[in-house]
């Protein structure tokens, strides 16, 4: 009977713990900054005109469905599966949740089994009565051991501190996803364009050797001069520079591919040509206001770490008041190991412990200032992060604007070259003109389309970085079973 009353009295104190141990942090009430842009985007004569409402946002749109192309499908699946900044971004998420879990545990007491045996030789002079004497003592029990009373937030205003860094570290894979995604398209639409050139170069070798051919026998035969032929040379070995240029290019373009894919990309996956891909990639619409950066995953990342700082502003506010820990046990003890749970064996003890700081020669001052100017830098950075958001989405906005317009010209610039290439050429062969106007327009022809690949490539670019500014790739489209 008395055992019991001291149990039930042991089980109040533990009750009064954790109701006193519940109560709420002195962290500061957190009110998330206003944002520092724009609430619609920039206008102007470089952007097209605002989106309707209706169409959905880059972040609803999973990747699957953004990206048309099969191959480049194939190649993000494998990269999502292989890419090492992805998996180190996965096992951060991994360390950050323990640290969590260990945090959130020093809101419960721990408990304790404990077994243990003393044996030892009482010396002559010790006993008292003529002859040594050994001892024996044997314990069991269960003990709390220095648990804190979190009477004023400082264990919770941690343990808030270490789930806002675990949120980030989520909110980081995301964004490294986006990136990932981003880069093998990229990558990919690059390998596309550089084998076009490359493939252009070897075209226009082709050309410029038979053009070469036919000017030497007209300079054997006296016809052309030695500047028409030595003008014809410098085409044909400009053209061979291309050609190695473009290759070293292409060999990179897979190296990089590669690499950003964690593994060896098949060769049948690689693009056959980027005028494949022109409508392999789906229009985005960027919304009517720059709210939707709030969704980005980096600037929800800036905030889960600003709500870190305002968390441990709490833990440094409750530092300064008094730390009650408590430590207590139960048990059985005996000199005999037959009599451990005989008689009257039953043992409890309990050791409150208040420490209240007096002076620390303004370290706990010092801390809170610390922790006070941690989220200042938090807010600053937050407000950083949108404010970078805003710019690159404005950036490729603005480019969106004018890029068809572009396209569109320099495929109307390389109709009438090469219409002026094939007049000039025809009046060569007629007599007419000197083939200084032909490799004049064949060179002329050769930039401007050249400049065709980089158009187009740009446009595709451009879409893929909407997307990514938007907040876009990190979603896996369901599919049915």
């Amino acid at each position: 009977m008395k055992h019991q009353k001291t149990i039930q009295t042991a089980c109040i104190i533990l009750g009064i713990t954790f109701s006193l141990s519940a109560c709420s942090t002195m962290a500061p009430e957190y009110k998330r900054p206003n944002s520092p842009v724009p609430a619609e985007w920039p206008e102007g004569a470089a952007y097209k005109n605002k989106s309707a409402t209706d169409e959905k946002q880059a972040t609803e749109i999973p990747w699957q469905e953004f990206f048309k192309d099969e191959k480049l499908r194939s190649i993000i699946s494998l990269a999502l599966e292989n890419n090492r900044d992805l998996r180190i971004a996965a096992l951060n998420i991994e360390k950050s949740r323990a640290i969590y879990q260990i945090q959130r545990s020093d809101l419960f007491p721990k408990i304790d089994a404990s077994a243990n045996a003393n044996y030892q030789r009482v010396p002559e002079d010790y006993t008292g009565r003529g002859s040594a004497d050994t001892q024996h003592q044997y314990n069991v029990g269960l003990g709390l051991t220095a648990y804190e009373l979190d009477l004023f937030g400082r264990v919770r205003s941690l343990k808030d501190q270490a789930l806002e860094q675990y949120l980030a570290t989520e909110q980081a894979k995301r964004s490294v996803q986006i990136t990932l995604v981003s880069q093998v398209a990229i990558g990919y639409l690059t390998l596309a364009a550089d084998q076009d050139s490359l493939r252009l170069a070897k075209d226009t070798l082709a050309s410029q050797l038979e053009s070469y051919s036919l000017i030497n026998k007209r300079f054997e035969a006296g016809v052309s001069s030695a500047l028409e032929l030595h003008q014809a040379r410098t085409t044909v070995e400009a053209a061979r520079v291309d050609i190695a240029r473009y290759t070293t290019l292409v060999a990179q373009d897979i190296n990089a591919l590669n690499l950003v894919v964690g593994s060896t990309v098949p060769r049948e996956m690689h693009p056959s040509t980027l005028q494949d891909t022109v409508t392999a990639i789906k229009e985005i619409s960027p919304g009517i206001s720059s709210e939707v950066l709030l969704g980005r995953p980096d600037i929800l990342q800036a905030e889960n770490i600003l709500k870190s700082a305002n968390a441990n502003i709490g833990a440094a506010r409750a530092a300064f008041f008094p730390r009650i820990t408590l430590t207590s046990g139960v048990g059985f003890g005996s000199n005999d190991l037959s009599g451990l749970f005989k008689g009257d064996s039953f043992a409890w003890n309990f050791s409150p412990q208040i420490t209240l700081p007096i002076f620390d020669a303004g370290a706990n001052r010092a801390r809170l200032e610390a922790a006070e100017a941690d989220r200042k830098i938090m807010v600053a950075q937050y407000e950083k992060a949108i404010q970078t958001a805003f710019r690159e989405v404005a950036d490729a906005l603005a480019e969106r604007g004018t890029i068809d317009d572009r396209l569109k010209a320099q495929q109307s610039l390389t109709d009438a070259t090469a219409e002026r290439y094939r007049l000039s050429t025809i009046r060569f062969e007629k007599g007419i003109d000197s083939h200084l106007n032909v490799l004049d327009s064949q060179r002329s022809l050769y930039s401007a389309e050249q400049n065709l690949i980089t158009a187009r490539f740009m446009r595709l670019a451009n879409l893929v970085t909407l997307y990514k500014a938007l907040g876009g790739g990190d979603r896996a489209e369901a599919r049915d079973e």
